[in-house]
């Protein structure tokens, strides 16, 4: 329970509230027996108001202090066996488990992202898991089920949430999406300036704009990269890319 809620604070405010008080007029003009009469017509309407404000800190209090620190220390074990698989490309075992794995408790059925994701939703592990399983289904060619994990992914991270959100331009793109996937590029570029993931969906966006043959967008896309991020490896050979898309886009 808060430190500035507590059951005795309450029941104080609820004595005062309740002590006899003289029925005169304060120097204000306010009758202070008025208060004891107010109480008197609302016992029943403040005691059971009480009551369920209490009830409402105790539920709130175990949920924040107890229940949700047990949960995400759960989902994190569970979290534990999923991502050694996702990390050795086994995709597909790290998506659905279903494999017996050894624990502190001896051999148990591991379950996969999915499940914890679901099982798990409100949990920091249970979050990643959307990820972690948005990823491994983009690897294994399910484009539109891995763009509806990595849309429930919340992240703020400065590498992970722009990578979230590039892998759904990459689903997109598979499934011949270009310019939503140029939208999420660009989106992905944008959400965490850096030198490693915004030179990446700069350069996907660059070679999106191509597809759809907007050769004065890809242009800009790749000056900026040889301006901004001259030493990133997507920089590599850009001067390439500049030459071509000004032959295609017949730009000067």
């Amino acid at each position: 329970m808060p430190a500035e809620i507590e059951q005795n604070d309450i029941e104080e405010v609820v004595e005062v509230v309740k002590s006899p008080k003289p029925k005169n007029k304060s120097k204000d003009g306010f009758n202070l027996g008025k208060l004891e009469d107010f109480y008197e017509d609302n016992k029943k309407a403040i005691n059971y108001g009480g009551g369920a404000l209490l009830a409402i800190i105790a539920i709130f209090s175990y949920y924040k202090l107890s229940y949700l620190p047990d949960l995400e220390k759960e989902a994190n074990n569970e979290f534990f066996y999923a991502q050694n698989y996702f990390e050795k490309d086994s995709f597909n075992l790290a998506l659905n488990g279903g494999i017996l794995v050894p624990s502190s408790i001896g051999p148990k059925t591991m379950i996969g992202l999915k499940e914890i994701a679901d099982t798990y939703s409100s949990t920091k592990a249970g979050n990643l898991a959307n990820f972690y399983a948005g990823i491994s289904l983009l690897r294994t060619g399910k484009f539109e089920e891995a763009i509806e994990y990595l849309e429930a992914f919340d992240g703020t991270d400065e590498i992970i949430a722009p990578l979230a959100i590039g892998a759904i331009g990459d689903a997109n793109l598979e499934l011949n999406k270009v310019d939503e996937a140029i939208k999420y590029y660009l989106n992905a570029s944008e959400k965490s300036s850096n030198t490693f993931t915004t030179p990446i969906f700069l350069k996907k966006a660059a070679l999106a704009y191509e597809l759809n043959k907007n050769y004065t967008d890809a242009l800009a896309l790749y000056e900026r990269l040889k301006n901004e991020y001259a030493k990133s490896k997507e920089a590599r050979e850009i001067e390439k890319y500049i030459s071509r898309v000004k032959v295609l886009g017949n730009i000067d």
